[in-house]
């Protein structure tokens, strides 16, 4: 019998779907995208969202709301630069405030000088921003995670993100979204998809566009979580007394 099967099994409560999002177009892109070495401009370190930007946040906004994942997010992660919490906030932020309903914006009006309008609390998942999912260019002196002078290596951007997967392991929610960053993104995926088929690998580690949204499984093969199934049942007899057949049809 050919046990090397191409599919593959796992407990359920061992799995979550993880909604990864790159940020929408920041005013960084516009010039990276001629010249590659703009992304190394100190002003572009926080790069807020052009209004090509907030307009690929409203398209993706109503998708979300169309195919019901918006329903579905239990918890909104995303790095702590501007670019990304806007983005996050955006698209997954509350509605419009309702008379007689105090609730507090995620985003203030004009934010980061956006033109946009305050975004609301009302309605929406919680939002947390984390440190191990923001971008490879940081230059302080002061960064725990950066040496002074020194700009990370791919190898070390890739193994910072694949901590932060698995430190989703550690939160009890069980679809999240992750908004970061492309290179963040594509190296930590390339490393996860090394072993699957080469059409899977391309699906799930190639280059995200601004906005872009993929869904994807996790599953946890090595025991990281500790929680039990809330779905699985034994299978047991009932507690009462049990009757032979023909009794307990007559009941």
């Amino acid at each position: 019998m050919d046990t090397s099967a191409g599919t593959a099994m796992y407990p359920l409560h061992r799995c979550k779907t993880i909604h990864l999002v790159r940020h929408a177009q920041g005013v960084h892109n516009v010039e990276g995208e001629t010249d590659h070495s703009a992304y190394m401009k100190p002003e572009f370190f926080d790069a807020q969202l052009t209004p090509l930007g907030w307009s690929q946040v409203d398209c993706l906004r109503e998708h979300v709301k169309r195919c019901g994942l918006a329903e579905k997010v239990e918890l909104v992660i995303c790095s702590p630069l501007m670019r990304t919490m806007q983005t996050a906030v955006g698209v997954f932020g509350g509605e419009n405030y309702t008379d007689g309903v105090s609730a507090p914006p995620l985003m203030v009006e004009n934010a980061g000088n956006s033109g946009c309008s305050a975004i609301s609390s009302l309605g929406s998942p919680p939002f947390l921003a984390v440190e191990t999912c923001r971008e490879r260019l940081i230059e302080s002196d002061e960064d725990a995670l950066w040496l002074p002078d020194v700009r990370e290596t791919y190898e070390s951007l890739a193994g910072r993100g694949m901590k932060f997967i698995d430190w989703l392991w550690t939160r009890e929610e069980k679809e999240i979204v992750v908004v970061s960053h492309s290179g963040l993104l594509w190296h930590t995926l390339r490393l996860y998809s090394k072993e699957c088929h080469p059409t899977v690998r391309h699906e799930v580690s190639k280059y995200f566009a601004n906005c872009e949204l993929r869904s994807l499984v996790l599953v946890d093969r090595s025991m990281l979580g500790s929680d039990s199934s809330s779905c699985n049942y034994p299978g047991k007899s009932p507690a009462e007394l049990d009757l032979p057949s023909d009794e307990a049809y007559k009941n």
